[in-house]
C-alpha cells in the first residue's frame, strides 16, 4: 500500500436491494439500538459544544458557562438516563471518553454496575485530527476502559465521528471490531483495513440530539416526532427485511428536565410494536457475524 486507503477502497458501493436478506431470531423484525454518550470536556481547551456564545463573539478561555452546561449532564442528566433504562430493562451502548473512568468514576461505575456496553470514544472529547499521536491515544483509551471494566471494548465511535484516512488501521490494531463513524447504511457492513476487517454499524447523525437540538435548534417534541416517523418507515420495511434503528443521546441535552419526557415517550411508542428487540452494539455485531457465516 503506497498510502492510506480511500473509503471506496475499503468498501465497494453496495445497493441494499442487491444483498441477501438478513434474518433476526424468532419473529423479530427491528433492532432498536440506543447509544448514550458520556464525555469529558477539558476546561483548559475550547468547549466541544456551545449552548451560549461568548458575549464578545470570540471564544474565551476558560469557558465556564459551556463547561458547566456539560457538567450538569454528568451530575444530574446521566442519572435520569440510568433510571429510565433500568425501568425499561434496556442495557444501552455507552459511547464513553476513557477519561470519564478517571474524572467521573461514580458515573462510569453506575453504567458498569447496570451492565451497559462500553464503547470507545477517544480519551477525551476533541477531534481526532488534532491528536498529536492518534495511535497512542486510541490504545490508551482502550486500555483505560479495559482496566476499569475488566473487558476490552469491541466498539468505537470517534468524537464527532471524526476519522483520518489512517484511523481504521489504528482501530483494528487496538482490538476494535465495530465502528459507528460510517453512517452510510441501514445494515452492518464490513470494511477492509491493513490490520483486518472492521464492521460498521448503523449509527446516526439524524436521530441524534446534538445535530437536531444544538445545531438545527429543533425542540424535543420534534425529536419525538422524527423518532416516530423514522421508526414507522423502518418498521414497515422490516416486513421484508430486518432493520436497525439507532438513536444517540447526551445527558447534558436529552437529560434536561424539559426534554426527558419526550425521550421516555420514544420508548413508549416503539415498545407497542411486535418484533422490536433492544440490542447493544456488541450484540448486534455478534448477530451480524452469525449472518455472515450463514451466507
Amino acid at each position: 500500500m503506497t498510502g492510506p486507503m480511500q473509503p471506496r477502497e475499503r468498501c465497494e458501493f453496495s445497493a441494499i436491494v442487491d444483498r441477501p436478506k438478513l434474518k433476526l431470531p424468532g419473529n423479530a423484525r427491528l433492532i432498536f439500538w440506543t447509544i448514550v454518550n458520556f464525555e469529558v470536556w477539558d476546561i483548559s481547551k475550547p468547549m466541544a459544544r456551545q449552548v451560549i456564545p461568548a458575549p464578545t463573539g470570540l471564544p474565551l478561555l476558560p469557558d465556564v458557562p459551556n463547561w458547566s452546561w456539560h457538567e450538569y449532564g454528568m451530575r444530574v442528566g446521566a442519572w435520569r438516563f440510568f433510571e429510565l433504562y433500568k425501568k425499561l430493562g434496556i442495557k444501552p451502548t455507552l459511547s464513553i471518553n476513557a477519561r470519564v473512568c478517571e474524572d467521573y468514576p461514580r458515573v462510569a461505575q453506575e453504567a458498569k454496575d447496570l451492565g451497559w456496553e462500553f464503547m470507545g470514544h477517544a480519551y477525551e472529547q476533541g477531534p481526532i485530527h488534532k491528536e498529536a499521536d492518534q495511535k497512542a491515544m486510541i490504545h490508551r483509551s482502550m486500555d483505560v476502559i479495559e482496566t476499569f471494566t475488566g473487558k476490552r471494548p469491541v466498539g468505537w465511535l470517534g468524537p464527532g465521528l471524526t476519522q483520518t484516512l489512517e484511523t481504521p488501521e489504528y482501530l483494528a490494531e487496538a482490538g476494535v471490531k465495530y465502528i459507528g463513524d460510517w453512517v452510510y447504511d441501514d445494515e452492518p457492513t464490513v470494511i477492509r483495513t491493513e490490520k483486518g476487517p472492521l464492521t460498521t454499524l448503523p449509527y446516526t447523525v439524524e436521530m441524534n440530539d446534538i445535530p437536531m437540538m444544538m445545531v438545527q435548534h429543533h425542540g424535543a417534541t420534534q425529536f419525538l416526532d422524527r423518532a416516530k416517523d423514522q421508526f414507522d418507515r423502518l418498521y414497515a420495511e422490516s416486513a421484508d427485511r430486518p432493520k436497525i434503528m439507532s438513536i444517540a443521546i447526551h445527558p447534558y441535552i436529552s437529560g434536561q428536565p424539559f426534554r426527558i419526557k419526550y425521550l421516555e415517550q420514544v420508548y413508549d411508542y416503539v415498545n407497542q410494536f411486535e418484533g422490536v428487540v433492544h440490542m447493544n452494539g456488541a450484540e448486534i455485531l455478534d448477530w451480524y457475524n452469525t449472518q455472515a457465516v450463514a451466507k
